[in-house]
């Protein structure tokens, strides 16, 4: 069977508390044998490192979210420093800039939303210092925000590789990220009947430049949209890829996996 990697995983969320055994052993039976998962803020990031001791299977990323900044301290690095010397952590993130949830959606004012993005643009800027600091890549999100986030990480881009997570913006977009000596990877979005920008963007992505992901547990794909995803679904994303790309799934397989271990160097 051919192997995948899920590259970009919640297992630290409620809606897996229950189910780390069985959810391994899914993502087993389905060729899945690396599962990256993904810090959001401090807890979740002990968390993560917490699952990735445990389970041999799992790698952890470690860092804050851009919607998950309101508890974060002025300084996130010293605290994410002692995690990221951890031999299972293999990079920093997701951080980044989100511009679809902003303090106006929920009743802010104008004021609000300028100290809210003012706040992810300084904590962006500490991860990926702190990502330089330590040799490691960066795991980015940008929902709603490709140009301001572009905008502060050209200025590490020399320093700090991005796994621009789940993406969805076209194929000139996907250039200029690569262009940047960082990558792009997709989830189960592909599937999606009314994503065909989206394949686009897969088709006219270099086999050796992306990486596939589940981002569980959401965005489950086709046939299991609405559900519950898991990383075992990674396969589903994969074939889907593999069909978009016109290449066998051994192709695809050996591609994203090299490809990642190429971006997570500490990745075994």
């Amino acid at each position: 069977m051919e192997t995948f990697y899920d590259t970009h995983a919640h297992l630290t969320f409620p809606d897996f508390v229950k189910d780390i055994p069985g959810l391994l052993g899914r993502a087993a039976a389905a060729g899945v044998t690396r599962i990256i998962t993904i810090g959001t803020d401090l807890e979740s990031s002990h968390r993560a490192v917490a699952l990735a001791e445990a389970h041999a299977p799992v790698y952890a990323v470690v860092g804050w979210h851009p919607n998950d900044l309101a508890e974060a301290p002025d300084d996130v690095r010293p605290e994410l420093r002692e995690l990221c010397a951890h031999p299972k952590v293999v990079a920093i993130g997701e951080t980044g800039i989100d511009h679809f949830r902003l303090p106006s959606s929920n009743g802010g004012s104008e004021a609000d939303d300028a100290a809210w993005k003012e706040r992810q643009v300084n904590i962006f800027r500490q991860q990926l210092e702190l990502a330089a600091e330590m040799n490691l890549n960066a795991v980015i999100h940008q929902r709603a925000a490709l140009e301001p986030t572009l905008e502060i990480f050209e200025e590490y881009a020399d320093r700090v590789r991005g796994q621009f997570h789940c993406f969805v913006d076209d194929a000139a977009s996907m250039r200029r990220i690569l262009d940047l000596g960082s990558l792009v990877s997709f989830t189960g979005i592909v599937t999606f009947k009314n994503a065909q920008e989206v394949r686009d963007t897969v088709a006219a992505t270099p086999l050796d430049k992306l990486m596939v992901e589940t981002d569980s547990p959401f965005l489950a794909p086709m046939p299991f949209r609405g559900k519950r995803c898991e990383p075992a679904y990674t396969r589903h994303t994969a074939e889907r890829v593999a069909e978009v790309k016109e290449v066998s799934l051994a192709e695809l397989s050996e591609a994203t996996c090299a490809t990642a271990h190429g971006f997570f160097p500490k990745l075994n």
